[in-house]
C-alpha cells in the first residue's frame, strides 16, 4: 500500500453519494495503514460543501483516523496530485429531471422516468457532459495518471464522452448489478451467498447472464424459471412485472428494476403503474418550473405513496435543501454506501487483486456480440495495473441489438456535444424507440433547448 493517498470529490454536495463514500473511505480496514490519506472535498456550493467538510470530519472523530481533510469550490486545486477522483456531479437535480420526464410525454414520447434512457437521458447526457469533461481535462493537468470513479448520472453515455474525447482512464460504477442479485435472492428463495451470477449489458439496462449455486455449480436458471410462474402475478407489480416479461421473452432476467430497464424500450410504459404519478402536478394550478417547486418524485409504487392518510403533515418538495440532516451523525454509526468505488479504489492502491460484480468501460469485446467501443456494463478483476473487464456469454441475438442501438445513439449523442448541432441530437432522437413522430421530435429539442437554455450547451440547427 502507498504511503500517500489522495481522493478527490467532485461534487461534495451531493446526499446520495458524498455522505455514505467518505464513510467507505474511513471505514477502510486497507486505507488505514495509509500514513497521508487526503480527502479533497470539491463542489461549485459553499453550504452543502461546508456540511460535506464537516460530516468528513466527523466521521474520522468516530473512527479515529486523521486524513488531511480540505475542501474548496475550485476544481484545479482538488484534483492536484489525486490518485482517486470521485465525480458524482448534479445541478438541481429534481427540477431539471422533472423536466426531462414530462416535456417528452407532452409530445407523444413513450418515455418513462427519463433519467438515463430515451430523450430525457440525451438532455440529462448533454447538461453533464461540459462539467464532467472539463473535471477530466484538469484531470489531465494535475492528476494524469489518476483513477476517475463516476456516479454521474446518465452513466455509459457519460463514461463513454470522457473515455473517448480525453485520455483520463474511467470507470462507471452503479449499484444496480447488486439489486439485480437480491431479486434473484427473493425470486429463487436462496440466500445472496449461496449463488453466483454473470451479468453483462448496459448499465440500468444489465442481463445475468449465468447463475449457478456456488458449492455445486448446478445451474440454478431452471429454479428461477419455475419460481417466477409461481410468484403472485401482482405482487411488486412497479419493481418486477417488466422483468418477469423479459425473462419469459428472452430468457435472461434484467435488472435493476422496470423504471430504469423501461427507459430503453417502446413498451413499457403500460407495465410501469407509478409512471402516471411521477412528479404529479395540477398544470391548471402550477407552474413548477417556473416557481422551481418541483413536484415530489415518486420512485415506484413498492412504498406505497397511494397509501397516505388524507391529512398528512407537510411534505418537503423533492427539490428543496432537504440535505441538512443527512450530513449529520446524530449519535448513530456512520453508514456506508455499498458501492464498489472503494474496493476498486483499495485493489489498486494495494495491489490485493479483487472482484467487481459490475463496472462500465468502453466495450473491446467483452460483450462478443455488442457494438464494440461503446460503454457496457460487465464483471471485472481489479488490481494494482487497474480494471480488467472479464469476457462474458454472448447476450441473446435480440438484447444484443437493443443495447448495440443505445451505442449508436452514445456516439451521435458524443457529436452533438463536439459539433453543438441539433440536427446531430434529431439523429439519435429519431434512433430513439420512445419516439412519436419527425415533427415532436423537433419540436421538443425545441423547446428543451429554451427551457434549459441556461445549462445546455448552445446547439444549432
Amino acid at each position: 500500500m502507498k504511503n500517500k493517498i489522495k481522493f478527490a470529490f467532485i461534487g461534495a454536495g451531493s446526499i446520495s453519494f458524498c455522505p455514505a463514500t467518505i464513510t467507505d473511505i474511513l471505514k477502510s480496514k486497507k486505507f488505514e495503514t495509509v500514513e497521508n490519506l487526503e480527502i479533497y472535498l470539491m463542489d461549485i456550493l459553499q453550504e452543502p460543501l461546508d456540511l460535506s467538510c464537516a460530516y468528513c470530519r466527523e466521521v474520522a472523530e468516530f473512527f479515529g483516523r486523521k486524513p488531511v481533510i480540505r475542501a474548496s469550490t475550485n476544481l484545479r486545486e482538488a484534483v492536484e496530485g489525486a490518485d482517486f477522483v470521485i465525480t458524482a456531479i448534479e445541478v438541481e437535480r429534481y427540477h431539471y429531471w422533472s423536466q426531462d420526464f414530462h416535456i417528452p410525454r407532452r409530445f407523444g414520447f413513450r418515455q418513462i422516468y427519463g433519467e438515463n434512457g430515451g430523450p430525457g437521458g440525451m438532455f440529462h447526457f448533454l447538461r453533464n457532459v461540459g462539467p464532467m469533461l472539463e473535471i477530466a481535462r484538469a484531470m489531465e493537468k494535475g492528476c494524469p495518471d489518476a483513477w476517475m470513479l463516476n456516479y454521474t448520472n446518465p452513466e455509459a453515455k457519460l463514461v463513454e464522452a470522457v473515455a473517448k474525447l480525453t485520455n483520463i482512464k474511467v470507470v462507471g460504477l452503479c449499484h444496480g448489478e447488486q439489486m439485480g442479485m437480491d431479486q434473484l435472492s427473493k425470486f429463487m428463495e436462496i440466500p445472496k451467498d449461496e449463488f453466483a451470477a454473470e451479468i453483462g449489458g448496459l448499465n440500468h439496462f444489465g442481463w445475468v447472464t449465468k447463475v449457478w449455486r456456488k458449492s455445486t455449480g448446478e445451474d440454478l436458471y431452471p429454479l428461477l424459471r419455475e419460481k417466477e410462474r409461481q410468484i403472485d402475478w401482482l405482487a411488486h407489480w412497479d419493481e418486477f412485472a417488466l422483468s418477469r416479461l423479459m425473462l419469459r421473452t428472452y430468457g435472461f432476467w434484467p435488472h435493476p428494476g422496470a423504471n430504469h430497464i423501461g427507459e430503453y424500450i417502446a413498451w413499457s410504459d403500460e407495465l410501469l403503474a407509478s409512471a402516471k404519478i411521477q412528479y404529479f402536478y395540477d398544470p391548471a394550478e402550477l407552474d413548477p418550473w417556473k416557481t422551481k417547486k418541483t413536484p415530489e418524485f415518486v420512485y415506484s409504487f413498492s412504498s406505497n405513496p397511494t397509501s397516505r392518510p388524507l391529512f398528512s403533515e407537510v411534505r418537503q418538495n423533492a427539490g428543496d435543501p432537504a440535505y441538512v440532516q443527512t450530513f449529520r451523525l446524530n449519535g448513530r454509526e456512520p453508514w456506508g454506501s455499498g458501492e464498489y468505488g472503494i474496493p476498486i479504489a483499495e485493489a489498486i492502491a494495494s495491489d490485493i487483486p479483487a472482484s467487481i460484480g459490475a463496472v462500465n468501460v468502453l466495450n473491446h469485446s467483452y460483450i462478443p456480440n455488442v457494438l464494440d467501443k461503446m460503454a457496457v456494463e460487465v464483471p471485472a478483476v481489479v488490481d494494482g495495473k487497474g480494471v480488467h473487464p472479464k469476457t462474458i456469454s454472448p447476450l441473446p441475438t435480440a438484447v444484443a441489438a437493443m443495447i448495440s442501438l443505445q451505442g449508436t445513439i452514445h456516439q451521435l449523442l458524443i457529436e452533438t456535444y463536439e459539433e453543438k448541432s441539433r440536427r446531430k441530437l434529431l439523429q439519435a432522437m429519431l434512433l430513439d424507440p420512445t419516439i412519436s413522430n419527425y415533427n415532436n421530435a423537433v419540436a421538443l429539442i425545441n423547446t428543451m433547448c429554451e427551457m434549459q437554455s441556461e445549462i445546455l450547451p448552445a446547439m444549432k440547427w
